[in-house]
């Protein structure tokens, strides 16, 4: 991975980051296969009026001071066709 500067991120940085999600999704209390379903409902619903490459969307559950959050990462396709 790189981050901003274009700098390749260590596997300690990586590892951190993993381990914060598992935590964080953890703490949410979900049970399994929530969060794949979420994500398949949403690229359903969003595919209807516009293309989503979905194999890079990426749902998470993010921790905001004392709040949770569920981000979602859905890229659109760049043809700039609509459907």
């Amino acid at each position: 991975m790189q981050n901003l500067f274009g700098r390749k991120r260590g596997s300690a940085s990586s590892a951190k980051d993993r381990l914060q999600m598992v935590l964080i999704h953890d703490r949410s209390n979900l049970p399994p296969g929530v969060m794949d379903a979420l994500r398949d409902e949403l690229i359903e619903v969003i595919s209807r009026h516009v293309k989503v490459r979905k194999s890079d969307v990426q749902i998470e559950i993010a921790q905001d001071g004392r709040k949770q959050r569920l981000v979602a990462d859905i890229p659109l396709e760049t043809d700039g066709q609509n459907r």
